[in-house]
């Protein structure tokens, strides 16, 4: 397999990934594996925060919002949710790095928040898909 993962910017190649261990130079695939090692504890929360259908129901809301912002009420009307559920959630969501609390019950993305919620939710979709369809081959 001679798949490699590219994000472009304008057109341009900043990042290139191979998909295939036989494509990296062993040294270079365990240096990048002992950095994912020591960041784990980051992507475990990421991937925890993304991991339930009530968190990411809550992102997309908060994508659909023309402000980006919402509030705790509109999270508990919106999505039929109990206080109880929206605030361990929007808290699971701000400690994965993708929401933060902007006013008085009122939450946006972080700094982080929209592109990674788009990176890791619509990408890895496309990316799944695009792996099954070339294993099927």
């Amino acid at each position: 397999m001679n798949l490699k993962l590219q994000l472009l910017e304008d057109g341009k190649v900043v990042l290139e990934i191979p998909l295939s261990s036989t494509e990296w130079p062993k040294d270079k695939l365990e240096t990048e594996l002992e950095i994912i090692e020591g960041d784990f504890p980051r992507y475990s929360r990421i991937f925890d925060a993304l991991s339930n259908e009530t968190r990411f129901k809550m992102m997309r809301k908060l994508l659909e919002e023309e402000d980006k912002t919402i509030s705790f009420a509109d999270f508990m009307h919106d999505l039929e949710l109990n206080p109880k559920l929206v605030w361990e959630n929007a808290r699971k969501l701000t400690e994965g790095g993708f929401l933060k609390k902007t006013g008085r019950g009122e939450y946006s993305f972080s700094e982080f928040g929209e592109s990674g919620f788009m990176m890791i939710s619509l990408a890895l979709r496309r990316l799944m898909e695009a792996l099954e369809e070339f294993e099927g081959l």
